[in-house]
């Protein structure tokens, strides 16, 4: 669990430091002493075999995570896994998902081809290369609203690279904000905006699991056209239920997935 949890450390200090909203929340959480678990991350990636879920995996698979379930998300054109470390159940489970290139517009498999082409090969081999981010150069901001039309999940992908796209709270580890209608509501009156794509809860206790989000932060990146503001990282939070054998759900469910993904969906400051 140590190498697991030493991986997960550099993962999450990328993360919070891409994203300061996600760093305020979780001290909004910890100041009311509630312990903040993490029940799952999540990656995104292209079906490339240079970097697709096979490539991503193993730097978790290589510290004792094992395959558990796939995933097909056929409006969206992507594929996913999710692992889990059997050996202790409370380790984060990991999520990561890829968009099938051979389905996308001729135009957009080029943009991708021609990103991975420029990953210079050190980093496509490093051990670290899930947080190697964009290493193929400056976006350009007519390229990310070329590819918004077609894929948002290619646009995100395009400008932030590999790197978590996600990490999300337990709310089973939660003690005062035990459930997720509690967390929404402490959420919205702290002034955050939840993803509200299908409602603002996705899932049901009966589904076993039930999740929401927030909106992604907004943040200014360098474009070669000059500064843009876009939408970033989320903080997603996650309530599972045991099944009939008293077991609590591990797995996801894509219909809910399917809308969690848009948290990352283009939008401007109210």
């Amino acid at each position: 669990m140590e190498k697991a949890q030493f991986l997960f450390d550099k993962i999450w200090d990328d993360y919070i430091a891409q994203n300061p909203e996600v760093k305020e929340i979780y001290h909004l959480f910890s100041d009311l002493g509630e312990t903040v678990a993490n029940d799952h991350i999540a990656f995104r990636t292209f079906n490339d075999p240079r970097v697709n879920i096979d490539v991503l995996s193993n730097a978790f698979l290589k510290v004792g995570y094992k395959y558990k379930g796939e995933y097909q998300f056929k409006e969206k054109h992507l594929y996913a896994r999710h692992f889990e470390l059997e050996e202790f159940k409370e380790a984060p489970r990991v999520f990561i998902s890829e968009l099938k290139l051979e389905e996308m517009s001729y135009e957009l498999q080029v943009i991708a081809k021609d990103i991975i082409n420029r990953i210079p090969d050190a980093v496509l081999q490093s051990p670290d290369f899930l947080l190697s981010g964009n290493s193929w150069g400056r976006p350009s901001y007519k390229i990310y609203e070329q590819l918004r039309k077609e894929s948002e999940y290619a646009a995100w992908l395009y400008v932030f690279g590999f790197r978590a796209n996600h990490f999300t709270v337990s709310i089973n580890a939660l003690k005062q904000l035990d459930s997720i209608q509690k967390v929404n509501l402490f959420l919205k009156d702290k002034g955050f905006v939840l993803n509200s794509v299908g409602g603002e809860i996705k899932g049901t206790p009966a589904e076993l699991l039930e999740q929401s989000s927030t909106k992604a932060s907004i943040k200014e990146m360098d474009f070669d056209e000059g500064l843009f503001e876009i939408p970033s990282s989320y903080y997603e939070f996650a309530r599972r239920y045991p099944d009939q054998n008293g077991r609590l759900y591990g797995g996801f469910i894509a219909q809910s997935a399917d809308k969690i993904f848009e948290s990352t969906d283009f939008y401007k400051k109210a």
